[in-house]
């Protein structure tokens, strides 16, 4: 099965099992130096899993065909998936916010650090490589579940950066004030990405317009010089997306001598070409006669 983490299940299957690796380690050895900041980094990693879990689902769900119960397909699933796991982040950031602020007034101490050094380098790597991936297989495939996953794990690479730095800190000057500074640090960065998140995914659930790029794309495709003599003119174009699925429908007045056969097939042509620029496009066309 070479390849398989290039797939939309693959992926996300990856992404499930790096992420319980770096839940048990992070906890593990935050308990064991007794650092807020790793703690912190598991706790994230640990909303990271539960998203990872949630794109696993909803790729596989939003992967099957339309039926009688959704005749317009499962996408929206995705969308739905990608604002649950933008909760699920601010959440985590704000939990971190608040053990922060106890630790810093009640004081606290951390030691062993190597081992919280070594878990955060591990944890840096680690989540390089399965962002790289799950970005690439989000692109390939548009999906919104794969890109919130990712931008998860992207985060993740920042914060853990963040507190490898802060933990060196430490070691290195004894302020222990700083271990969770630096976990303050971490979540206010997570709340922001998952703001970011959430509008992203929320404004799809929204039935939002294409981009102006593909509408743009969409109006020139119907404005071409090879089709103008085929119509009178179009009027309400309408789209939205559904995942990474596109749907666009518009009113097509013709003259009245064509016949329907004639307008059928002029209509299965514009279709055609508008799919051979927008990708999984979705197209419905109403015939309209002249308005006198």
């Amino acid at each position: 099965m070479a390849g398989w983490h290039k797939t939309t299940r693959g992926a996300a299957l990856l992404s499930v099992i790096s992420n319980t690796v770096l839940v048990a380690l992070k906890i593990g050895v935050g308990i064991f130096t007794g650092s807020v900041a790793i703690i912190s980094e598991g706790i994230h990693s640990g909303m990271d899993l539960l998203a990872a879990l949630i794109a696993f689902i909803s790729v596989s769900i939003s992967g099957k065909p339309a039926d009688g119960s959704h005749p317009y397909g499962h996408g929206k699933v995705e969308n739905v998936s990608g604002s649950v796991e933008a909760f699920l982040i601010v959440a985590a950031g704000v939990y971190i916010i608040y053990e922060s602020v106890e630790e810093l007034r009640h004081g606290g101490e951390v030691f062993n650090l190597d081992f919280g050094l070594a878990v955060m380098a591990v944890s840096v790597i680690c989540n390089v490589l399965v962002s790289r991936n799950l970005f690439a297989v989000a692109k390939e495939h548009e999906s919104p579940a794969l890109e919130a996953d990712a931008h998860h794990l992207s985060t993740d690479v920042y914060t853990s950066v963040g507190v490898f730095v802060g933990l060196l800190v430490v070691r290195v000057t004894g302020l222990q004030w700083l271990d969770p500074v630096v976990a303050l640090c971490v979540a206010c960065l997570i709340i922001f990405v998952g703001i970011k998140v959430l509008i992203s995914s929320f404004t799809d659930l929204l039935d939002q317009k294409l981009p102006e790029e593909e509408e743009r794309i969409i109006r020139e495709i119907i404005e071409d010089q090879e089709h103008l003599a085929e119509f009178v003119g179009y009027h309400r174009l309408r789209t939205r997306k559904a995942g990474a699925h596109r749907y666009i429908d518009l009113h097509l007045v013709v003259p009245a001598e064509k016949s329907v056969s004639e307008a059928h097939k002029f209509c299965d042509h514009i279709e055609s070409d508008i799919k051979e620029k927008i990708r999984n496009a979705s197209i419905t066309i109403h015939i309209e006669p002249p308005h006198h």
